[in-house]
């Protein structure tokens, strides 16, 4: 068999299956019990500094351009 054909038909049938069981697993992952804790801190950071910009911190004296 040649090597394309060969490929072309994994990532056709298993391929497909594994990238979707692995999609489904990252899903269940991050919508788990136990992971909201984890991520709250990074779920509001588009939300932190809707009024004013945010205050420019010490580590970021560069000129601006």
């Amino acid at each position: 068999m040649e090597t394309y054909s060969f490929l072309r038909e994994f990532a056709d049938s298993w391929m497909l299956l594994v990238l979707f069981v692995f999609f489904v697993g990252i899903i269940f992952w991050v919508f788990r019990p136990g992971g909201t804790k984890k991520y709250e801190n990074p779920r509001n950071i588009p939300f932190r500094h809707e009024d004013k910009p945010a205050p420019r911190s010490a580590g970021n004296d560069a000129e601006e351009l």
